[in-house]
Parts: C-alpha cells; structure tokens; sequence
C-alpha cells in the first residue's frame, strides 16, 4: 500500500499530464461529428486550449461577426510550409488546417438559459497557458478550413452546453442572445452558416467558385502578436518557424481600424471594407455585377461608389442616389445598408444580426471627409 500511495503522490506532483492526441486529417468524405477528433482545438469544459503546434494569429483588420470575438489559428503537416504572396491568400499545402473559434465574454445574468454576453469590439487574447478560461467566455462555434488536393472545404462545428465539444454541423444553427453594455441589452439572432453559406464569403471569385481563406494575405498578417513566449511580428515568426517560404523584403501592411497610429482615416476605412465588403464587391466577386468594387487595390471612383447610382437595388437604396455622396454619409447608401439588419437591405448579406455602430461611425466619418458633389 506504501508503494502505491508514492506512486500516487508522485502523480499528482506530476499532474500525471498525458500528452494531447496528435491533429488528424481526415478524408473529405469522412469528415467526424466530434470537433476534438482533429485535435486542433481541445475543451474540458473549464478550459479552452490550442493542441501543440498550433499557431494563433491575428488580423489587422477582421471581419465583424456580430461583436464576436474569433481565435484564428493555423496548422501545418510537419515538414511542410506555406509560399508568400505579395497580394493573394498564401499557397498552403495540402493538410493545412485553419480554424477560427468564436466566442464572447460573459456578461452580468449570464447563465446557460441566458447568452448574457459583453459587447465589445475587441481581440481575442489566450492566457499566458496559452488557455481561455470558460469561467469567463463562452464558445458558440468553430468553423475549420482544411487544405485537400481539389482545394479547401469548410466545416462548421457548434459547441454544447457543457463547453467539452463541439458537434457537426452542415445545416448551421441559430441560437438567442442579448449583448450588454453601459447602454442597456440588445437581443439578436446569431447565425451559425450551414456549409454551403460558408462559400458566400470564402468563395470570392464567382466563376470557379472555390473556397479559400480570405484573411490569410500578407496585407492582413504583417502586425506583431503575442504568442505567449515572445512578442513577434507574425510574419516574421511564421518564417522562423519554417511555415512560411519565399517572403519579400517588402512586405504590404492593412490599416487598423481600430487604432489609427500613422494610418489616415482613408486607410482605415478603405481597410474596413476591404475585409468586409471585397470577398463579393471586386471584380471577380458575386456583387461583380453592381459595377461596385470595394477591395483594397480599386481606385476611389465611381466604380468604388462616388457619385454612383445603384444598379438594382431595391429598397437597399433608402430612397438614397448614390452608393456614396461625398461629404454627405446620411445620403450615402453604402451607410443606410449598414444600418440595417433587415435582410432585404443589410449589407453584408451575410455574417452579422446586428448593427456594427463603430464601423458606421468610422465609414461616416470618411465619407463626411471626401470633398467634392453629385
């Protein structure tokens, strides 16, 4: 009986940790109910935390999800590497993993009956144990990006109750919150995307239709991020690590929204609708038709909406000429679209229930900024 109670003092000591179980690829037809099958992300329901050699990562400027806040984080086979681009998403390898793991802070009232949540435009942010403690947050979804020899496809997995897996799935899911802050509670619908929906923003070019990161450009990864250990620009430590190859001495950076540091507040702006808009305002996007192209390279003119009128848009338009009117944001309709939850007039169509009040007031602004008339 001595020896055993060693035995067992030494495990505890020890926390008798047993290693996490290896990230596994599975076959696109194979795909498992269970998101902790990859071995990506794991959860005991205390603690939520990222397998060995998973690397978190940041934008400059994210998407807005309905003032969600996402982990994005990569996975690559071993031995295997990511090539640069100036201007396209990098080229991953087949096997590649990205995920993204929305979540919110817990709010006053929370309960498991009430998504009580904090409304804050903010990053996401493991502890130093590279953890989120689920005392404090909520998760709601993961969605998975995985690499295979046709191209990337997309899973989504909602989290259960009890915050220890998430589960499969393909017809997406609705779920009632209430976000909270100084000015009271506003409740909203949030809306997991079935499958196919996921195509709507990662399928940016509308002929071929394939599905591809949109964040996971140099313009949108060249910024410092803490990664626990070392504070380090993420690029930069990308190639330390070997997971990134053929990087140029010259490396394009996005605006941050959020913090205007040297950026203009055209910079900001264009940033905003760049990661917001462009995935279907560009050229090649599903809106190729509106003659309204938003990505980040397009000239300010009137294919970027001065002075011009819609092409159909029903009561989109708000009764409003023209997509943007220089100096005036309260006849624009790019605002009044983004004022809006009503499907039949919101922009983007997809992706939010809610009203991104900074990101209106940060569009308003430039627009109220640009000189000239209709």
């Amino acid at each position: 009986m001595r020896q055993l109670s060693v035995a067992v003092l030494f495990c505890l000591l020890a926390s008798c940790a047993k290693p996490n179980p290896p990230v596994v690829i599975y076959a696109a037809d194979q795909i498992p109910e269970q998101l902790s099958a990859w071995g990506v992300v794991l959860s005991d329901g205390q603690y939520f935390e990222l397998n060995d050699g998973v690397l978190p990562y940041e934008l400059n400027t994210p998407l807005f999800s309905d003032y969600a806040m996402k982990l994005r984080t990569v996975w690559l086979p071993e031995g295997k590497a990511a090539i640069y681009d100036a201007t396209r998403e990098f080229d991953f390898p087949v096997g590649t993993i990205i995920s993204k793991t929305f979540h919110y802070q817990k709010a006053a009232g929370w309960s498991q009956a009430e998504y009580k949540l904090v409304r804050a435009d903010r990053e996401s942010r493991l502890d130093d144990n590279r953890q989120l403690d689920l005392d404090d947050y909520v998760l709601i979804e993961t969605r998975l990006l995985v690499r295979y020899d046709d191209g990337w496809q997309a899973f989504p997995y909602v989290w259960n109750v009890a915050q220890t897996e998430a589960w499969l799935e393909i017809a997406g899911d609705v779920k009632n919150m209430s976000l909270v802050d100084a000015h009271g509670e506003l409740d909203f619908l949030y809306v997991v995307p079935d499958a196919n929906q996921c195509s709507g923003c990662h399928a940016p070019n509308h002929s071929n239709r394939q599905i591809q990161p949109i964040g996971l450009k140099a313009r949108h990864l060249n910024r410092s991020y803490d990664f626990g250990e070392i504070r380090a620009n993420q690029i930069e430590h990308w190639q330390s690590l070997g997971i990134l190859t053929g990087v140029d001495s010259d490396v394009p950076a996005s605006a941050r929204w959020t913090d205007p540091g040297d950026a203009t507040l055209s910079e900001r702006a264009r940033a905003y609708l760049d990661i917001n808009c462009a995935h279907c305002h560009s050229t090649v996007g599903a809106a190729d038709t509106s003659g309204l192209y938003l990505n980040i390279e397009a000239a300010v003119d009137r294919n970027f909406g001065i002075c011009k009128s819609p092409t159909a848009v029903g009561q989109g338009s708000g009764n409003r000429k023209y997509d943007i009117h220089p100096g005036k944001p309260d006849e624009s309709i790019l605002v009044f679209r983004m004022e809006h939850t009503n499907p039949a007039i919101a922009m983007p169509e997809l992706g939010r229930s809610t009203v991104h009040t900074e990101g209106v007031a940060l569009v308003s602004q430039w627009i109220a900024s640009l000189e000239g008339d209709c």
